[in-house]
């Protein structure tokens, strides 16, 4: 037995959902012990990390010159290798509550559709973080297990897990995965396409955090018996001064609806 092994029997066994836009840690026992934004801030003058998850989000868009909040995750898969391990690292001795002696064996949940390569860059980070062994886990059959799904029986079970970065759609029948697929298309793409509809049609300029939260709050699939509203505040580009709107659930419908229009129209021209 090697010293990883050793170590790993004074650590917790973890479950981690590692997304485009938030990383979940399950540990055995315990249930989910970490929630928090796949971002880190990082100072480019000194190289260091100055802070992982809520903290890192809470200075997207309000660092000085030298932090940069970075994204390591993008479209479900490693964009940017040594912080993705600098993140990992940070949020394993997190769930343990210790940096000491952490070496826990991990499940990492990953896109269906991902390349050989990119699943060596999940396990390779996962490693260099001190975990003493490694399993990837398509991400739709953990979502069918966690939303209770009877996937043990003969007959065909069907999850879609809309993410961040990618939607991951899966035909489950006998514990195994009959048909999937993967497309980079998810939350993260309805945020982009509320910020473009504001600046279009008001010629307002918000941030993605307050894209997020509107997405969240008056986001609908479908009309409403009482719509919801809410209350923008941003930047007027015309005139480079604060500006106040409010907005409805229907407006987010067709602010994706455009956005869905163009994509599908550039595919069209690219082939």
């Amino acid at each position: 037995m090697n010293l990883r092994s050793i170590f790993s029997l004074f650590s917790s066994d973890l479950a981690i959902d590692l997304g485009t836009a938030n990383t979940l840690v399950f540990a055995k026992g315990r249930g989910i012990v970490v929630n928090e934004p796949s971002i880190v801030a990082i100072n480019k003058t000194t190289g260091e990390v100055e802070a992982v998850g809520r903290e890192a989000k809470e200075m997207l868009g309000r660092t000085p010159g030298n932090i940069v909040a970075i994204r390591p995750m993008k479209d479900g898969v490693i964009a940017d290798f040594k912080v993705t391990e600098r993140m990992l690292n940070y949020f394993i001795q997190k769930a343990h509550g210790r940096k000491m002696l952490v070496h826990p064996r991990i499940v990492i949940g990953v896109p269906s559709e991902i390349t050989q390569v990119e699943k060596r860059a999940v396990i390779d980070s996962a490693y260099r973080a001190k975990a003493s062994e490694v399993h990837l886990v398509e991400q739709a059959m953990v979502a069918a297990i966690g939303a209770g799904l009877p996937i043990t029986e003969p007959s065909g079970n069907m999850v879609v897990d809309i993410g961040g970065g990618t939607t991951d759609v899966a035909v489950i029948s006998l514990s195994g995965i009959v048909y999937s697929r993967s497309v980079r298309v998810a939350g993260n793409e309805i945020d982009e396409a509320v910020t473009q509809y504001l600046k279009r049609k008001y010629n307002l300029l918000i941030g993605e955090r307050t894209a997020e939260q509107i997405k969240m709050q008056v986001g609908s699939a479908y009309p409403l018996e009482k719509p919801l509203t809410m209350e923008i505040k941003g930047r007027n580009l015309i005139e480079g001064v604060p500006k106040t709107i409010t907005i409805d659930d229907t407006e987010i419908r067709e602010s994706i609806s455009r956005s869905e229009e163009r994509r599908v129209g550039k595919e069209c021209r690219s082939r």
